[in-house]
């Protein structure tokens, strides 16, 4: 004797059942080949969950840029199943994949270019491309802000938790004043996601180097967070400059 199996598909009813249903229908003039249901959206959980944590001026944020928009299908296309890396790789399997690795952007240029719109609209995409997508958004200012010392707050425990995130959004690196203190909170933080292949979306207004074309009086990037960061930047990110005239000002 056959035994259906959990992975075979299965009816929603019997035959039986369905018949009776069609005999019942057509006896009202409603013919099922004919009926269609309501173009309406199915709702993405995920999504509407990171609108809420998304500031106001980026829910409607899509990534529009090609290299952005590239970037996105590429993370995503690496999602595994879960438990694909642990000891039990084929337990729970069959749950939805999640962002584990992937490479990660480097976006800069002038301000008010679309850096921050294009890295939350990396961010939506990605909460509704149908994998799990664990997330964190930071300025580097509110980041170094949050590491200050304060009765009560194990920094060590949040910064684990910063550094260990599947997807980081990294913004404005390089605004804020630079010290010994904040190159060693940079340098930990994308060390480890450097060195793990974390995904990692980091916005900047400053040119990454100076070069013969840099204008003497314009700081880069290097000169804010030093060697030793800006060579994980580099080997974990692929740079997309934005240029054009700033957005904000277009909008009043």
């Amino acid at each position: 004797m056959t035994r259906a199996r959990l992975t075979d598909p299965q009816p929603v009813v019997s035959e039986r059942i369905r018949q009776r249903l069609e005999t019942k229908m057509a006896e009202r003039g409603i013919d099922l080949a004919k009926a269609q249901l309501a173009d309406t959206p199915e709702p993405i959980p995920a999504l509407e969950a990171a609108q809420k944590r998304i500031p106001v001026d980026y829910r409607e944020a899509l990534p529009e840029h090609p290299d952005v928009a590239a970037w996105v299908h590429t993370v995503a296309e690496g999602a595994v199943a879960p438990h694909a890396d642990g000891l039990n790789p084929h337990y729970g399997t069959a749950g939805r994949r999640r962002i584990a690795h992937g490479s990660s952007l480097l976006l800069w240029g002038d301000t008010g270019t679309g850096k921050t719109h294009q890295a939350y609209g990396a961010v939506r995409a990605l909460t509704a491309a149908g994998c799990g997508v664990t997330w964190h958004a930071t300025t580097a200012a509110d980041l170094y802000a949050e590491m200050r010392p304060r009765p009560g707050v194990d920094l060590e425990h949040m910064l684990r938790r910063i550094v260990r995130v599947p997807l980081l959004l990294l913004d404005d690196l390089g605004a804020a004043k630079g010290s010994e203190w904040t190159e060693e909170i940079n340098f930990r933080l994308l060390n480890w996601r450097a060195q793990n292949h974390l995904p990692t979306i980091i916005t900047s207004n400053l040119p990454p180097v100076r070069t013969e074309k840099t204008d003497p009086r314009q700081p880069v990037l290097r000169d804010k967070v030093g060697d030793r960061v800006l060579s994980r930047l580099s080997g974990m990110c692929a740079p997309v400059r934005f240029t054009g005239d700033d957005r904000r000002f277009q909008r009043r």
